[in-house]
Parts: C-alpha cells; structure tokens; sequence
C-alpha cells in the first residue's frame, strides 16, 4: 500500500529557491499526470524527473502530487502552484527571447502562422522577402485556421500571423498590411462571367458555395452576403474544406464563390471553365494583418517585419494598409 512521503518543513529562516529545472519537471508533470510521458516531454529521465519534483516539494515544503501505483494526482496545492509555475516559465521565456532580440535582431527563430486562405498565395513573397533581406533568420511556418492560430500566438507556440481582420483576442496587437478585394468566380456560362461592374445585390438570390464553418472566408463571404441585403434563408451551401476544392465545384456548375484577389490567379488558372466578374465599386474586401501578442518582447522587430512585408506585398493585386 502506498504511504505518502514525509514532507519536512524548510527551517525556519532557511532560503526556499526552487530551481528551473524543477519546475520544468513539475509543469511537465501536471500537464501529463504521467511521470514517464512527463519525462519524455522535456528530454529528462524518470529517476531525474521525479528526483526533481521531491526536490521542489521539499524545497517549498508543500506536497504538489498524489502519487500511486495507477496514477499521478495533482493536489489542491498542486493545482494552485501548477498555474503560477507555467507563468515564472513563461516570463523566463520571454527574458531570453528579449535577451536575443537584443543581441542581434531578426536572427533566431520566428515562428510564422498564416491561414489556408492567405498563406498558398502569400508566402512565396513572404519566403523571398525573408531570404533576400533576414538571411539570419530561421522562419517557421505554421498554416492553420484562425483559431487555432491565435491560440498558438497567446499561448506563446507562435510569435507573429498573417490573419484577416477584426480579431477579438485580448493581448493581440494588429499591424494592416494591405485590403484586397473580393472577386465574384462563376462558370464560364454564367450571366455575371467576365463582368466588371456586378452589383452586390446579385448576391441576394445567387447559389453560392462556401468553405467550411472554422474559415474565416466563410464569415467574410456571409458578412458581405448580408450588407448586400441577402436573407439568412438564402442558398447557402458548405460544401469544401479549402478554396481549391471550391472553385472545382463552382467549375462544375454547382454555383458561385467569393475569392481574395490575391488568390484568384492561382485558383481559377487551373480550369477553363472558371470566368471572374469584379464587383461595382466600392466592392466589398478584406483588410489582412501581422498580428503579436501585445507587448511581445521583439515587438519592434515584428512592426519592423510588418513595414517590410507590406511594402514587398504591395506587389501583388492589394492596396496597402497603414492604419
């Protein structure tokens, strides 16, 4: 049967300095509940880690786990110092990475997230800004939808994205970089084809085809769907996951989409029986952003990349965006 370990109460007067390496392997610990799962997280062995953990306990002179033969148990002090613990190993994150930036800017890692709808048809600038101008510095990119993005950039797995504004994220900062335009793709055959002045009250009654609910395009499209006067019994039809398979469909005869002008070359050149008609002015669009965590420690660094992209991104089919 299991006995709980004495844990000895530090003398009185006696410094209590836990050490990171301990609270690694205690956050470690309480996110996995699994001493050996928890070891193989942060690169330690089990003896180490669990050597690690005694020794934070009898640092602080609280016991954090519940330890059995079956599992591992955070305890109700466990569970209040789990929290705080996560947050010293962020803020001791932060200080190397403000250490980093302030030794050599645009060096290191830079962790990029980007949505489907952007990152196919911006990021062949993106690579190429990064290889000309920041040879130094290691991009990694990350594609993903919006909400999965923007809990990466919180939770401090991602650093700056390229997202479609408004977001709504606390702790977010947004820098614009350009508008864009949305584009009406039809078949070949269809009475808006070719088209240069369609008005947005076509939207109404058109069989328009939509990505899947997680998309930000998707809430876009029914946002510019409803200010043209379109009611939400209207056809509305989910039927893809990414813009390729849409305009496929539209291809098809199934019904119209709305694409981002920076993506319509690429998408519609791959079928001749894709047409495009331009809206009458002012036609709808929508503002893409560099969004960081606010107050981030390379904050200038980022703003700095932002003025960069926006003006290599300028060449593409946008209008730039400064505020």
């Amino acid at each position: 049967m299991y006995r709980r370990p004495e844990i000895p109460s530090p003398r009185r007067g006696a410094p209590r300095r836990p050490t990171l390496s301990q609270l690694r392997a205690f956050a470690a610990v309480a996110e996995h509940l699994h001493f050996r799962d928890a070891a193989a997280a942060i690169g330690m062995s089990q003896p180490a880690l669990s050597g690690a953990v005694a020794a934070l306990e009898e640092s602080l002179g609280v016991q954090l786990l519940e330890r059995s033969t079956r599992k591992v148990l955070l305890s109700p002090a466990g569970e209040r110092l789990a929290a705080r613990t996560h947050r010293v190993l962020e803020c001791f994150a932060e200080l190397l990475d403000e250490a980093e930036a302030a030794r050599a800017p645009f060096t290191g890692v830079l962790r990029l997230g980007a949505i489907p709808t952007c990152a196919p048809y911006l990021l062949p600038t993106v690579l190429r800004l990064v290889h000309e101008r920041y040879p130094a510095l290691d991009l990694q990119v990350h594609e993903e939808q919006t909400a999965s993005l923007l809990e990466g950039l919180v939770g401090g797995r991602l650093d700056v994205l390229l997202l479609a504004a408004p977001l709504t994220t606390a702790g977010v900062t947004e820098i614009p970089l350009f508008d864009e335009d949305f584009v009406l793709v039809t078949p070949q055959t269809h009475a808006y084809a070719g088209q240069r002045d369609v008005p947005r009250s076509a939207l109404r009654e058109l069989d328009l085809l939509l990505l899947d609910e997680g998309h930000c395009l998707r809430d876009q499209t029914l946002d510019v769907c409803r200010e043209a006067g379109r009611s939400p019994g209207g056809s509305l039809t989910t039927s893809a996951a990414g813009l390729s398979t849409l305009v496929q469909l539209v291809a098809g005869g199934m019904g119209v989409t709305l694409l981002p002008r920076t993506a319509v070359r690429l998408e519609t050149g791959r079928s001749e029986q894709l047409a495009t008609g331009d809206f009458a002015e002012p036609a709808p669009y929508r503002r893409i952003v560099l969004a960081m965590r606010s107050g981030a420690a390379r904050g200038e660094e980022f703003a700095a990349f932002a003025d960069a992209l926006r003006e290599a991104l300028s060449e593409l089919p946008v209008r730039p965006a400064h505020g």
